[in-house]
């Protein structure tokens, strides 16, 4: 194992593995910055370029993606509500306040040393979990899965605040809008009026690139001015240290955060998605302060980047470990080992250990050094908060607009996009909270189809919920979780009368 790492090592720091981590690198952030485009469709575009390569070096610039378009998305989500990849769609909820504040340099440095830690955790615990990860992965079947969808939904609920009722019914309407498309069970077209694009359900990625991105687009442009509140005389863009610290003084968020990560990165099929939204909820929810989220609490930054990166670390465990990959841009990923003669498996851990260390590598690396130009670049990127938005908007719904289309070469996705920019308006005219309908439409096709395949295994009995320790666990927690404001509440009146 030492002398696979030194190899890898040495590989980073020759020219060539310099260049394809730094190519990597600067791939990742702009794809990840650019709303609608994202780590898939960057290594889908990059594998091309790998086929001349060792597989060491197009591991190193693939890795070099996949530990940097996190926080590259994170940059719009901060400066323009616009998350660049659907993960980055929890930070907009206190980056994008910060920004209107003045300090969106303080936001960029948290979610770039959020991003580096998190990364970096996730490929510790990576390290420490591959020797067991064949067995953690299959401890996860249909009822666990249930469980934990069950688990997120309950958590974000809870996370609106006092607007419990509406947010009940976004996240009804995002259940809703899951149902949508092919029947997983019986394979029957539901709710679809006849239209083939909507076989396939509706996709997340338009779906968020207009609840956030083009909704938030049009209210400004409603209101006019720039992103920034105010005329912009109070911008400071010199407070990037001022986030650095703010992430060493909320250590605990940040290893919880990372933990999250790479726990749900590791379940096939969730994804980052749902990592960084139960990571921001389960912070809401262990605040004394809660109500101060979603107007610009630093910690509602450090909480969902460190788990988006982390996650990166959960995800690698099932795809190297038996080849089954635990997001979309996994899946990609497991196209690239395969085009170079790499069976993911038990036995790559064995057979092709260098690689799996060059990976580790270049994922930890990437991390780091996206970050570093992060920062570099925070006080000049906090400028674009100072841009008219008639010329910022135009711009902004142009480009993710072609990132939307990009993706499947799909008017119907643009045409989705629209619709949703317009909902995501009226959501935010009306304040209903647009977290938990986007939440419950990641969460609802997994919650239904584990759902039936359970109900399936346990022969219609229940039992099968908790019956097994890891899905009882979930539901307990589930059922905390549901009941902490009440018991919050119940002690506070004990203290009162104390």
């Amino acid at each position: 194992m030492f002398e696979s790492a030194t190899e890898a090592l040495a590989l980073l720091f020759t020219l060539k593995g310099s260049l394809y981590l730094c190519l990597g690198v600067g791939i990742g952030l702009v794809f990840g910055a650019i709303p609608g485009l994202g780590g898939t469709t960057a290594i889908a575009l990059l594998i091309p370029l790998t086929f001349g390569m060792q597989p060491a070096e197009a591991i190193t610039l693939i890795g070099g993606v996949m530990g940097s378009v996190a926080f590259g998305g994170s940059i719009s989500a901060i400066l323009l509500n616009t998350p660049g990849i659907a993960p980055n769609a929890a930070t907009c909820f206190d980056g994008f306040p910060l920004a209107q504040q003045g300090k969106a340099g303080m936001a960029i440095g948290a979610a770039a040393t959020a991003s580096s830690l998190g990364g970096i955790l996730g490929v510790a615990i990576l390290m420490a979990v591959i020797p067991i990860a064949k067995e953690i992965v299959l401890l996860f079947g249909p009822p666990e899965f249930f469980a934990l969808a069950i688990l997120g939904l309950g958590a974000i609920a809870l996370s609106t605040g006092g607007k419990f009722l509406r947010g009940l019914i976004a996240g009804g309407v995002g259940l809703a809008l899951a149902f949508v498309g092919l029947d997983a069970v019986n394979g029957g077209d539901r709710f679809t009026g006849d239209v083939e694009y909507l076989l396939d359900g509706v996709r997340l990625v338009p779906t968020l690139t207009g609840v956030f991105a083009i909704a938030e687009m049009i209210n400004l442009t409603l209101k006019g001015g720039r992103v920034v509140s105010g005329d912009g005389a109070s911008m400071k863009i010199s407070r990037v240290s001022d986030g650095i610290v703010s992430v060493f003084r909320n250590v605990p968020i940040l290893l919880r955060g990372s933990a999250i990560g790479a726990f749900i990165g590791a379940i096939p099929g969730v994804g980052g998605t749902v990592a960084s939204f139960l990571s921001y909820a389960s912070t809401v929810q262990a605040s004394k302060n809660p109500e101060s989220f979603g107007t610009g609490n630093i910690q509602g930054v450090i909480a969902p980047e460190s788990a988006n990166n982390a996650k990166d670390g959960g995800a690698l465990i099932p795809t190297l470990a038996f080849g089954i990959p635990g997001s979309a841009e996994m899946a990609i990923f497991l196209g690239v080992l395969i085009l170079h003669g790499l069976e993911p498996g038990p036995m790559m851990l064995v057979e092709h250990e260098g690689v799996v260390f060059s990976l580790i590598v270049a994922v930890a690396s990437a991390a780091i050094l996206a970050s570093i130009i992060g920062l570099i670049l925070a006080r000049w990127l906090s400028l674009i908060t100072l841009v008219d938005v008639h010329i910022l908007a135009p711009t902004v719904v142009a480009v993710a607009l072609v990132g939307v289309y990009a993706l499947h070469n799909s008017m119907g996705d643009v045409a989705v996009a629209m619709i949703f920019g317009i909902i995501g308006f009226l959501m935010i005219r009306y304040d209903y909270p647009r977290i938990t309908a986007v939440i419950a439409l990641v969460l609802g096709e997994l919650a239904e189809r584990s759902y039936h395949q359970s109900m399936m295994i346990g022969d219609g009995s229940y039992s099968i919920f908790y019956g097994r320790p890891i899905s009882a666990v979930l539901l307990i927690a589930t059922v905390l979780i549901i009941l902490s404001p009440s018991i919050r509440g119940w002690l506070r009146n004990r203290k009162r009368e104390a």
